[in-house]
């Protein structure tokens, strides 16, 4: 499993922040423009309003410094910090309409990541007295799955592949194609070679067959929990298992404690409520 983003953040942070000032700002604030007298600078406070976890600061930084060089920036946490409602996370200094002009599109990526990142360590505590490993999945936003994968990694989990280019994971279309798993696992050791193999197993049959190709890890995907145990009896030590499949905060510790390798939860990423975070200005002066 993967612990860091494939291609630089920084490439991607210029790209996708280049696009999101796009569309918030486009040509101009005319709100501000229309209302403020020029030159204004100020003093402005990032805040959490509830309890969670931190991530997306080193975004909310580029976000403020691709409208204005002279923006000063000093975040008050590190990245996956726990923190308290009420609790100051940056602050800033600098022209008020680029402060203005940033604020929003600065808080949509805090609140996202943070959100991610205050999910995923709900998730890894319940895991944890089991030392079982909390995987992200694929299930991302568009465009943003470097940024999102870090924001696990801030709560405490672990990244699963980027993408399609950097692991093998046979799933149940690859293995129907191929007409059986052990087909698919044969033809790609042939054109792969000496490559971990993790497989999709839908039901014991599958498991034993996985168990026979000698694959390196066995991914139980919606397993009943009566399957889900004779499974883990099955595999043993043979292979490492990855448990999978409408996996929530309610049934995460019973599955934890079954004591699979990983349980990979795509809610991290697709369902992570947005995190309360605000910006107030603090003070101005020509």
């Amino acid at each position: 499993m993967r612990e860091s983003p494939p291609a630089s953040l920084r490439s991607l942070l210029r790209n996708v922040i280049r696009a999101a000032l796009a569309e918030d700002v486009g040509a101009g604030d005319i709100s501000s423009r229309a209302s403020l007298p020029p030159r204004v600078f100020a003093h402005a406070e990032i805040a959490a309003r509830q309890d969670g976890v931190v991530a997306g600061i080193r975004v909310a930084r580029a976000v403020f410094r691709a409208l204005d060089r002279r923006i000063t920036f000093r975040p008050l946490v590190t990245e996956g910090a726990s923190v308290r409602a009420g609790r100051a996370l940056i602050r800033l200094a600098g022209p008020l309409y680029a402060l203005l002009a940033g604020e929003r599109v600065a808080l949509n990526f805090l609140a996202r990541l943070s959100g991610i990142a205050t999910l995923t360590r709900l998730f890894v505590r319940a895991a944890r007295p089991f030392r079982v490993t909390i995987l992200d999945t694929r299930k991302t936003t568009p465009l943003l799955r470097a940024l999102e994968k870090n924001a696990v990694l801030a709560g405490g989990g672990r990244n699963h592949r980027f993408g399609l280019y950097d692991a093998v994971l046979l799933k149940d279309n690859h293995i129907a194609a191929a007409g059986s798993l052990s087909s698919a696992v044969s033809r790609a050791r042939r054109k792969l070679g000496a490559v971990p193999i993790e497989v999709e197993a839908q039901n014991l049959g599958e498991v034993k067959e996985a168990l026979a190709a000698r694959v390196d890890t066995i991914m139980l995907d919606n397993f009943p929990r009566h399957d889900l145990v004779r499974a883990m009896n099955l595999i043993g030590k043979r292979a490492r298992v990855e448990i999978s499949g409408r996996v929530n905060l309610s049934n995460v510790r019973r599955l934890a404690r079954l004591r699979p390798d990983f349980i990979s939860v795509g809610a991290l990423t697709h369902s992570a409520p947005a995190f309360d975070v605000s910006m107030e200005i603090l003070s101005t002066r020509r």
